[in-house]
């Protein structure tokens, strides 16, 4: 955990009464990048109705509240498995296109 997590999940002895998408990441032990898909999968909900491209703020008593539940937190590391092991496919089977399309380049006997 870096330092200034450290200093902000310690600041005053509590939470502040919303969360930014970085600190909600930092309470649930994942990575800022994993608040939208966490949002897109309806795990997660902002508080308000943010705009598409704005700020969004996560209430702390409910993120703090659904972390309790083993269900959800289970939903919540499958909702992540599966978005990087459905982005990662797509590399995958792009390398393994381009090595295809590298061997039927080649001359026959050479293979």
């Amino acid at each position: 955990m870096r330092d200034d997590q450290q200093r902000f999940l310690t600041l005053l002895g509590h939470l502040p009464a919303r969360l930014t998408a970085e600190q909600a990441a930092w309470v649930l032990n994942c990575q800022p990048h994993d608040i939208p898909l966490l949002v897109a999968a309806k795990l997660l909900k902002p508080l308000g109705n943010p705009p598409v491209y704005g700020v969004k703020f996560f209430a702390t008593a409910g993120l703090l509240e659904q972390m309790k539940d083993r269900n959800w937190l289970a939903r919540v590391s499958n909702a992540i498995y599966q978005y990087w092991q459905k982005k990662n496919g797509h590399k995958k089977s792009a390398t393994a296109s381009l090595k295809e399309l590298e061997l039927s380049a080649l001359p026959a006997g050479w293979q």
